[in-house]
Formats: C-alpha cells, structure tokens, sequence
C-alpha cells in the first residue's frame, strides 16, 4: 500500500511538472512579442521595416510600415484572433513582394505588445480603425485573415481588391470551441493567458457581430477574392461558400484549397504570394 502511494505521489509529480512546462513554453510562444523581437524578424537585407506606434481614437497600436516607393501599390494585412502584425512574417519579408508593393501590418486593439486595453468586440470600430489606416491611399489591396476577413469587407473605403485568407463571415456556422469554456468558467479563468483571455471575449462575442454584417457584404463595391483549405474546422468552409452566393460572379473569386485547414496562411503562403502578385501586376 505504501509503495502504491508513493508511486501514486511521483507519477503525479510528474504530470504536474509536465503540465507546469508546457503551461510555459504555451504562454511564451503566444504572448505578443516585443518591438525588438518584431524589428528582427521583420528586418531584411532588402529592406528595414519602420515600427511606429499610432492612435486611433483613445487607443495606441503598433504598426510595421515597408514604404518603398509612393507610385507602388500597398498591401495591408489583418489578423485574426488570436494574431498580430507578425503572423505575415512570410509575406512582409519576401523578396518579390518587395519588389512590387509597400506593406503594412498592425496590431489590432488588445493584441499589442503590452497593451492594457480589452480588444472592442466591434467589426464596425475595426474596419473605421482600418479605414484611418488606409487614409488617403486608393492603389490598396488588403488582405485580412480569419477574424480580419470580415474586418477587411465592411471598409467604407475604395481600394484595388480585398484579398480573404479563411474569413469569418457567417454567424450560422461559427463554432465555439469547449475549450473557451476555460475562459468562461470563473475557477479557471487565471489559467488563461492575457493575450488568450484577449481572444476568448472577442470569440464569443463575434457570432452575434456578424447579424449585423453578414447580409450587407455584397454592399461594398470592392473586387474580392477569398482563399479557403474545404476542411477547415475553425473557421468552416461554408464561410466562403456563403459570400459566393451573395456576389456576382465578376466581383467575387473563390480559391478552394483542398485538404487544407486554417492554417492556410503559413502553410499555403506560396501559393497565397502567387495570387497576390497577380493582383500586383
């Protein structure tokens, strides 16, 4: 009985440690990283990014600026949730890209390094902080992934193309995970991490956004083009097959990738480039 005990205690023990570390390793890799860390990664032997810090309203963000050349297009990223400014690190440091665009990637409200404000919970307050992005600028395709796909269809603005890489459009299909059950519950709500809590108030609130949204897409004037894996269990599918219904067939392009979920943006951004320099040419 004793010896049962004991190895009752050690083998506990261990799960608890291992559960410790990996609790660790989880919040560190998630965490929004530091301008240093970002400008290092962003940094290219072609060319240095310019990180600035901007106001939009009350609030501050962080905003990775390539400016090369005025008479270029500009392609501007969104993220999703959980995200930031740094998830387009492909894109931002790519040779040809370079060659053929000024970019532009931000952190949106709640996900900035160090931020002390909640993320808004608002498409609507989203796009008009994307839209005093774009400014004055009309040669502007943007790209918005996940969360920032539909961000990027309600601007009020008009640009070259709006590219949606896995958009959350449609409130009919959006899955909650259980997992967000961590967050809702109040006993286990410490164990999230800042930047995670960031994301579960914005999960659960943006089925209920969307209504607002969902049957006024087809409003913009913009062309769109949206790029999604058809087993995409995040963010299904039907998102995109939902947007298709709503456009006429010369505004709106659907690229299905096949076997492919939504982690599209880094494992399909090959492909993803090769579109973009279509829209570039």
């Amino acid at each position: 009985m004793r010896l049962f005990k004991k190895i009752l205690k050690i083998t506990f023990s261990i799960i608890l440690l291992i559960f410790i570390g990996l609790y660790i390793v989880f919040y560190q890799f998630t965490k929004p990283k530091s301008d240093e860390t970002v400008m290092e990664e962003l940094t290219t032997e072609l060319v240095k990014p310019t990180l600035t810090k901007e106001r939009f309203k009350s609030f501050e963000y962080r905003q990775v600026t390539i400016q090369k050349d005025t008479s270029l297009p500009t392609l501007i990223f969104v993220h999703g949730t959980i995200g930031s400014a740094i998830d387009f690190k492909s894109y931002l440091t790519d040779s040809v890209l370079l060659q053929k665009a000024n970019m532009i990637a931000y952190d949106r409200i709640g996900y900035n390094y160090m931020d002390e404000h909640n993320v808004q919970e608002s498409i609507a307050f989203e796009a008009a902080m994307l839209d005093s992005i774009i400014g004055n600028r009309t040669n502007v395709i943007l790209v918005g992934y996940s969360y920032g796909g539909p961000i990027a269809l309600a601007t009020k603005k008009k640009v070259k193309d709006i590219v949606l890489l896995a958009p959350a459009v449609y409130s009919k299909v959006e899955p909650m995970p259980s997992m967000i059950n961590v967050y809702k519950w109040k006993l286990t709500r410490w164990l999230v991490p800042p930047v995670w809590k960031q994301a579960s108030r914005e999960k659960m609130s943006h089925k209920e956004d969307l209504k607002k949204f969902e049957s006024k897409w087809a409003q913009t004037t913009n062309k769109v083009i949206s790029i999604h894996g058809d087993v995409d269990w995040i963010v299904p599918y039907d998102n995109s097959l939902f947007l298709e219904k709503q456009f006429p067939k010369d505004q709106f392009k659907l690229i299905t990738i096949n076997n492919v979920s939504h982690e599209l943006v880094w494992t399909k951004d090959t492909l993803i480039k090769q579109e973009l320099l279509k829209l570039l040419h």
